[in-house]
């Protein structure tokens, strides 16, 4: 397996580095109607991040509750149509917050130049021309779609990202000061996205040299954060978390993730679980794709404090749970990696029934 993937064109880092914004997009400003939408989390509305945004006249901002449902191609199609109808069409776009609002800025950026709906685009190099320039700000370390090729959304039939090239920001700013603030519980969920992407990269048949290089150091990182002599929140472990999601995106950019991931692309679809809840759900009781992963997992758990749920499965019903393994058995690339390129001869949807009855 070859990957010829784009990376991000350009990346600031460092503490501060959210002020370098109001120069960075001075240039871009000039094209198309002149004029930036910011997306940011509806959590900074009213706070003092909110009035470091450089809003110049003509820019629009949007405020979006990312709380409790993942992005979905509705609110990125909705985005796009009333900005361009009553303002025209952007020099760019920043998404400040989470994984799920880098996701909306990324897909949203590729909509303004892409006629129709985005679940039309919902899958792998279906974008016919390159969107606006954009720009990601992680207000939160765990997810990696600061330098992800995906922007994930959940669509009326399946959660699937729009994957290709022009997905990819032009540009992040990386500034550790920004995650100060995020409540324990999140932190934890999201810094675990982390965790499990170094793991899936190196659990199956596409894991190679590059992608052990950037894995090995954002694993080390995330045991440091979560399992070391000063681990938890505090501005050391910022950095690290934050080095870490980098790394852990481009490790899986070049390998890719698996059972783990499939799994809670369900969650996700049919409870509307966040992402990187909806993975340590799954991972906890995957031991015979992660083997002693999962074990240190639950170290991290319990070093924490942090109250994973059990049994749920018990409240499900038998067709919330079809209707999840047939999301996640829908997704050929990750099970390709867990079990190889013969995989359906020895998983079925049944299989996948039976996970989740686990969870």
């Amino acid at each position: 397996m070859h990957k010829n993937f784009k990376n991000i064109d350009k990346v600031v880092y460092g503490r501060g580095s959210f002020d370098e914004l109001d120069g960075i997009i001075a240039p871009v400003r000039k094209e198309n109607d002149g004029f930036f939408v910011f997306v940011v989390d509806s959590y900074f509305e009213g706070k003092p991040l909110a009035d470091r945004i450089p809003v110049g006249p003509k820019d629009v901002v949007r405020y979006i509750d990312v709380e409790p449902k993942e992005p979905t191609t509705e609110q990125v199609d909705e985005l796009r149509d009333s900005v361009l109808a009553e303002y025209g069409l952007p020099s760019g776009i920043v998404g400040i917050g989470g994984g799920s609002i880098m996701d909306i800025a990324k897909a949203t950026a590729l909509m303004f130049t892409n006629k129709g709906s985005s679940t039309l685009y919902q899958g792998l190099n279906l974008i016919k021309k390159p969107g606006i320039y954009h720009l990601g700000v992680p207000t939160i370390s765990g997810t990696g779609a600061e330098c992800s090729m995906t922007a994930v959304l959940t669509g009326p039939v399946k959660k699937l990202g729009l994957k290709c090239d022009w997905t990819v920001f032009n540009q992040v700013i990386l500034d550790p000061d920004l995650t100060s603030s995020v409540p324990r519980n999140q932190w934890f969920y999201t810094g675990m996205d982390t965790y499990i992407h170094d793991i899936e990269a190196e659990s199956g048949i596409f894991y190679n040299a590059y992608s052990k290089a950037y894995g090995d150091q954002s694993v080390q990182l995330c045991r440091e954060v979560f399992l070391g002599d000063n681990s938890g929140q505090n501005p050391e472990n910022d950095e690290k978390l934050m080095i870490a999601s980098l790394f852990g995106g481009l490790s899986l950019t070049y390998s890719e993730v698996g059972a783990c991931h499939a799994l809670s692309y369900g969650l996700s679809y049919v409870f509307g679980y966040k992402h990187g809840f909806a993975n340590c759900i799954a991972f906890n009781h995957l031991e015979e794709f992660y083997g002693d992963a999962v074990q240190e997992f639950k170290q991290m758990i319990d070093h924490h404090n942090i109250d994973l749920p059990q049994g749920l499965s018990a409240q499900w019903s038998d067709e919330e749970i079809s209707k999840m393994a047939d999301v996640a058995y829908n997704l050929p690339h990750m099970w390709t990696h867990a079990l190889g390129h013969d995989w359906e001869k020895n998983l079925t949807k049944e299989n996948i029934e039976e996970m989740y009855r686990r969870l």
